[in-house]
């Protein structure tokens, strides 16, 4: 006899289907979404839906290695979209990267997706930005904490970002691939691979609310690189509608050079034979991923990086702005005060004046003018401002005015100088840094618990996400609630917003500074 009563039975079982129901309902309400490939659930946190880990292109491995991306294979039944796909194969480059994915692999070709979860639905067409992470094409990963796209999703905009090809692996030309290409191009597989994720945005972003009509790509560093090259190329054409670069540019041979096909083949030739001991492209897909990497790693005086590649560049970046042909759309660019504080030495004075003798031959006294040396703070600081330019600072520059010049769509330019609080990653005083902006851009202050975010950093970085998310709104970066960001145009002087703890735009006071380094390294 059951001593628990029949009553009770009752209970416990009506108890037992309740709790079965509840746990149907709580997993029939994660969100979900049907895309080409195939159907994605993905996972709310608190506004924002998230979809994390979509392949958007096949495996690039095996005879896939070195071609462009291929369709992603469809699949049946529902795809979990709750955890960040492997990063693509690199060493360990930077300190300050963080990543939260399984690790390194050649299948790394994978996107995520944030959106506002009271807007997902094909009706809402919000704006997209689609994100394009730096690490000098060697490095870097979706999954960075400091790269997370939630709090910039809750601007009212779909937020996308991928991982692409790096070093070897998204950038190694032969002369035998080639030949295989039917295109006679060979290399920018990472860069192709951030076409396949805008060709991917235009078929499937739709589902998600976002409208492939108005996509905005922005980036850092390579990233920012990036960006001026798709918008050089004519395989990006009409995949994008508006542009953002954070401190870079393909411009100028004081950044990273463009090597053209012959060049670029030539070096990877010799690396496959002289390096991997290999002499056919079978042989080269054969060696294993991290054998590759570390002969990539190692080789100091080899670097693969975007090249003129015939199809994907057919010119230089800087020839096809000269010309005009570059995707006319409105553009947003800047850098940071302090991109060369990691180059700080220990007598800039005398650092300076090297510079200028070695240099600037014949014009060291134009230099020094413009970057004086007058007391030990003044040459600290000139070091700091040459070697940012140098760095970065100047090919960014170049790209904006090369836009203004032959684009009609208009042209927004700014200077991030907030100094950064104190990061023990970082050497004291290093001010507004290479890369310090990621943060505020995404809203992302309070996962690195080892910084100490002030009240001004917060303000600052919820204007930052305003303005980005407005220009990717509108073409426009003002709204309501911030300073009026004027069009870069020399009707005004040439006007900069500065982003710090007060937001005010004035006067260009460094393009004498510029127009001199353009008349000495353009030659």
């Amino acid at each position: 006899m059951n001593r628990w009563g029949p009553s009770l039975v009752i209970a416990v079982i009506l108890g037992s289907v309740l709790v079965a129901a509840t746990a149907l309902r709580g997993a029939d309400s994660a969100p979900k979404v049907k895309i080409e490939t195939g159907k994605l659930e993905g996972k709310t946190d608190g506004s924002i839906n998230a979809f994390l880990g979509i392949p958007y292109a096949a495996p690039p491995i095996g005879n896939l290695r070195w071609k462009p991306p291929a369709r992603a294979a469809k699949w049946r039944g529902v795809r979990k979209a709750t955890a960040f796909g492997s990063r693509c194969m690199q060493a360990r480059v930077y300190s300050d990267m963080v990543f939260r994915d399984p690790g390194i692999n050649e299948d790394c070709l994978y996107l995520n997706v944030w959106v506002p979860a009271d807007r997902m639905s094909a009706k809402s067409k919000l704006p997209v930005m689609v994100w394009i992470y730096g690490g000098g094409f060697v490095s870097g990963a979706t999954s960075e904490p400091r790269q997370e796209g939630t709090n910039l999703a809750k601007q009212g905009v779909v937020v996308v970002s991928m991982n692409y090809r790096l070093g070897i692996f998204g950038f190694f030309a032969h002369p035998e691939l080639a030949k295989e290409s039917g295109r006679n191009s060979a290399g920018n597989y990472g860069l192709l691979d951030q076409v396949a994720t805008l060709e991917w945005v235009k078929h499937n972003i739709a589902a998600f609310g976002g409208d492939p009509g108005n996509v905005t790509i922005f980036g850092e560093s390579a990233g920012s690189f990036s960006v001026s090259d798709q918008m050089a190329s004519p395989v990006a054409k009409g995949l994008f509608h508006r542009a953002i670069g954070e401190s870079g540019g393909a411009f100028s041979s004081q950044g990273l050079p463009l090597h053209d096909l012959a060049e670029s083949s030539e070096i990877g030739a010799k690396f496959a034979t002289e390096t991997l001991s290999a002499q056919t492209l079978p042989d080269l897909r054969a060696i294993p991923a991290q054998k590759l990497l570390d002969a990539a790693t190692n080789a100091k005086t080899v670097r693969f990086a975007p090249n003129v590649d015939g199809y994907f560049l057919p010119e230089s970046v800087e020839a096809v702005f000269a010309a005009g042909k570059q995707s006319d759309v409105p553009l947003l660019v800047g850098w940071n005060k302090d991109e060369g504080s990691f180059d700080a030495k220990e007598n800039p004075g005398v650092a300076l004046k090297e510079t200028a003798q070695k240099e600037f031959a014949g014009k060291e006294d134009d230099f020094l003018r413009l970057y004086p040396a007058g007391t030990d703070e003044q040459s600290a600081r000139s070091m700091t401002d040459y070697a940012g330019d140098h760095f970065i600072a100047f090919a960014t520059w170049k790209w904006l005015e090369a836009q203004k010049k032959t684009g009609k769509s208009p042209v927004y330019r700014y200077r991030f100088d907030i100094p950064h609080p104190t990061d023990p990653k970082r050497p004291p005083n290093a001010g507004a840094y290479h890369s310090a902006e990621i943060e505020y851009v995404f809203g992302q202050l309070d996962p690195e618990d080892w910084v100490s975010w002030r009240p001004e950093d917060r303000t600052l970085s919820l204007q930052m996400r305003k303005y980005w998310s407005n220009f990717a709104r509108t073409g426009d970066p003002s709204g309501p609630g911030l300073p009026k960001w004027p069009v870069y145009d020399s009707a005004d002087g040439w006007q900069v917003m500065h982003l710090n703890t007060e937001l005010k735009t004035e006067k260009d006071s460094q393009r004498e500074r510029y127009l001199f380094l353009n008349s000495v390294w353009a030659k």
